[in-house]
């Protein structure tokens, strides 16, 4: 049997046989994905609330062009990569390798924090 079957016919036992919320999951280290969009539903939906955060600092902050988006992107992708190699230690190869799990949400996020990023700018430090 191999680890990661393992891990989810413990989780089942240990749940009683209850589905488990993907946002308890989602803060619970080496958490079981049984289903993976559940996991890349966590994966979309943290992407946005980095995107409100770092668009909520970078207008308010006068951070402008390139560098904030190049800090942003930096930050994304690094923030989902730590937090799907270390945090849960899922395995890349059942998502579709390095690369889905990486760009998964990214350019709604990317969206999202220009939209913030640029209304707080404009509205805080427009002349």
């Amino acid at each position: 049997m191999t680890n990661n079957a393992k891990r989810k016919e413990d989780s089942h036992v240990a749940n009683g046989g209850l589905k488990v919320s993907p946002w308890s999951k989602a803060f619970n280290r080496n958490a079981v994905w049984e289903e993976k969009d559940e996991f890349l539903d966590v994966i979309y939906w943290i992407r946005q609330i980095i995107a409100i955060i770092l668009g909520v600092v970078w207008g308010i902050a006068p951070l402008k062009g390139f560098l904030g988006i190049a800090i942003f992107c930096a930050i994304n992708a690094g923030v989902l990569y730590l937090y799907f190699s270390s945090f849960q230690q899922i395995d890349e190869e059942e998502y579709g390798g390095l690369w889905e799990l990486t760009k998964e949400g990214f350019m709604t996020s990317f969206a999202l924090f220009l939209v913030v990023w640029i209304i707080l700018y404009t509205a805080l430090h427009y002349d």
